[in-house]
C-alpha cells in the first residue's frame, strides 16, 4: 500500500513520483492500446504470464514445504498442482486463456450482484442508478463471456480486449496522478 505521508513536504519524492508515474502510465497506455488492437497476442501473453506465476509459486510452495515440514503431503500436493497447471498452460496456452475467460465470467457475475445490491441499498440517493447501470453492464459482460466460452476464438478476443482496457485505464490513472503531483 502506498504511504501517502512520504509525499508531504518532500519535493524530491513528489518529483520522482510525478516523473515515473507519467512514464509508467504512458507505457501502460501503449501496452493497453496494443492489447486492444491485438487481443489474441494480449490473451496469449496473459496466459503465459499466469503460467510463469504458477511455476514460480510451485517452486516457492515446494521450498516452503521442504523447509517447514517435509512430510506435509498437502504442501507437496499444492506445489505439484501449481507445477502441473503451469506446464499445461505452457503446452496448451488456449486452455489457459479459456480458464481466464471463466474467471472473468465469474468476476463479472459477482460484480453484477454486488452492484445490484449496492444500487438497491442506496436507492433513495439520487445517483443509485449509476450502481444499477454498472450492475447491468457487468451482468451483460458476464453473460457474453459465459456464451463466448463455448467459442475459444471469442474467448481469446474478449480476454485480450479486457486486459488491454484494464492496462490502458491503469495507465491513464498513473498518468493523471503523475500530472497532479507535478502541479502540486
Amino acid at each position: 500500500m502506498l504511504n501517502y505521508s512520504i509525499f508531504v513536504n518532500n519535493k524530491d519524492v513528489t518529483d520522482k513520483f510525478a516523473k515515473y508515474s507519467k512514464v509508467v502510465g504512458a507505457l501502460f497506455m501503449i501496452t493497453g492500446i496494443l492489447g486492444i488492437f491485438f487481443p489474441a497476442i494480449m490473451s496469449l501473453t496473459s496466459a503465459i504470464f499466469i503460467g510463469w506465476l504458477l511455476l514460480f509459486s510451485a517452486f516457492l510452495a515446494a521450498f516452503q514445504t521442504w523447509q517447514v515440514n517435509r512430510k506435509d503431503w498437502w504442501g507437496w500436493l499444492k506445489a505439484l498442482l501449481f507445477f502441473v497447471v503451469a506446464v499445461l498452460i505452457f503446452f496448451n496456452p488456449l486452455s489457459g486463456i479459456i480458464a481466464l475467460g471463466i474467471l472473468f465470467t465469474a468476476y463479472f457475475f459477482v460484480d453484477a450482484v454486488l452492484n445490484f445490491s449496492l444500487a438497491f441499498s442506496i436507492k433513495p440517493n439520487s445517483m443509485w442508478w449509476i450502481a444499477l447501470l454498472n450492475g447491468i453492464l457487468s451482468l451483460a459482460i458476464g453473460v457474453y463471456f459465459f456464451i463466448a466460452i463455448a467459442d475459444p476464438l471469442k474467448t481469446i478476443w474478449l480476454v485480450g480486449i479486457f486486459v488491454g482496457i484494464s492496462l490502458f485505464f491503469d495507465g491513464v490513472m498513473l498518468w493523471s496522478l503523475g500530472s497532479a503531483a507535478k502541479k502540486a
